[in-house]
């Protein structure tokens, strides 16, 4: 309520002050504490999850309000993605809001502050619960990029309940490809050879805008490294019609419009990895039955942020709420044996 009589206000403030004054607010909320283990609680690359909604990656860069985060309700939430050095992303203004279209488009590049400052805030938290995963990127300068995966794994590891390397931003040129058959297994290696001793599972973000040789050259990869999950998908370059005056802006579109095709993919990546490979399912989820849609197309998890910006903090309950009804509904006794029943 206190959200629905704002969000005037909010969408009158340029959209990445918004998000900055919205973190600041959570920094100095209270902590509720990670929700508990419940009806919908799934096990994924060895990790319990008390239940399968999580916040994407993009909302904490800075690993500043992880534990906040999990106190709205969220199973688990990414932060990130962060870079070995602090760089300012590409020139503002960034960040769109598509009003008329439930959408986000970005194109704020890797913008954070570094390693080092995340690593400061993920040792103090060092021993909370929740699950806390950590999104890796390259710099844009930098002349090797595998190099970059591989100091962010060795650094983050410690701190991170699973690793997301993300090589689908469309906003750091270059990097999706880094998705070619050839470079992801020499990156992924690289990643695990880093990790070390540390167990902690890797998985992989890709992108909606894949032919179908990609997918199943990315699959059979996941599948040979043995990946904890597949991340499917981050923003889409492409542009179905759009209402907002910034329907022209360059950057990944997010939010609504990217729901059927972010569905899409989740089929494709369950039918080239037969199941063999967990899924999370990210891309347009903004009500319960988008992510029990998610889950039912072979998701084990799903993952949204833009939605928040439309939805506001109460949402991840909600949806929480919808999800248990609509297990309850179609006969199912848990997460696990709703997965892929589509």
């Amino acid at each position: 309520m206190i959200f629905d009589l704002a969000r005037p206000l909010l969408f009158k403030i340029d959209p990445e002050l918004a998000h900055r004054l919205t973190v600041r607010a959570l920094a100095v909320s209270p902590r509720a504490g990670p929700p508990k283990k419940g009806p919908l609680a799934v096990e994924v690359a060895g990790l319990q999850f008390p239940n399968p909604l999580g916040m994407a990656a993009g909302f904490d860069k800075d690993a500043e309000v992880p534990d906040q985060l999990l106190g709205l309700g969220f199973g688990f939430a990414e932060v990130g993605s962060i870079t070995p050095r602090p760089q300012a992303g590409n020139p503002k203004p960034r960040l769109f809001r598509l009003v008329e279209d439930r959408a986000v488009i970005n194109r704020m590049g890797f913008n954070n502050r570094g390693a080092d400052v995340a690593e400061t805030r993920l040792a103090k938290r060092s021993g909370r619960p929740g699950i806390v995963g950590i999104n890796i990127g390259a710099n844009k300068d930098s002349e090797d990029r595998i190099a970059d995966y591989e100091t962010m794994a060795r650094t983050m590891a410690p701190y991170a309940s699973y690793l997301a390397v993300n090589i689908s931003s469309p906003n750091t040129p270059g990097l999706r490809a880094l998705q070619d058959e050839n470079a992801l297994s020499g990156l992924l290696d690289a990643v695990i050879d880093a990790r070390g001793t540390n167990t902690v599972p890797i998985f992989l973000k890709v992108a909606p805008d894949l032919e179908p040789a990609d997918i199943d050259a990315i699959s059979r990869i996941a599948i040979d490294k043995r990946l904890g999950a597949l991340i499917v998908s981050n923003t889409t370059i492409s542009r179905p019609i759009l209402k907002s005056c910034h329907a022209g802006e360059t950057g990944g579109l997010s939010g609504a419009p990217l729901r059927d095709l972010a569905q899409q993919r989740l089929r494709d990546f369950r039918r080239a990895t037969g199941g063999t490979v967990p899924l999370i399912g990210v891309g347009g989820i903004a009500d319960a039955a988008a992510a029990w849609a998610r889950i039912r197309a072979g998701a084990s998890l799903v993952q949204l942020y833009s939605a928040m910006v439309f939805e506001g903090p109460g949402l991840p309950r909600r949806i929480l709420k919808g999800m248990e009804q609509l297990m309850q509904r179609d006969g199912f006794a848990s997460i696990a044996e709703a997965v892929g029943s589509e």
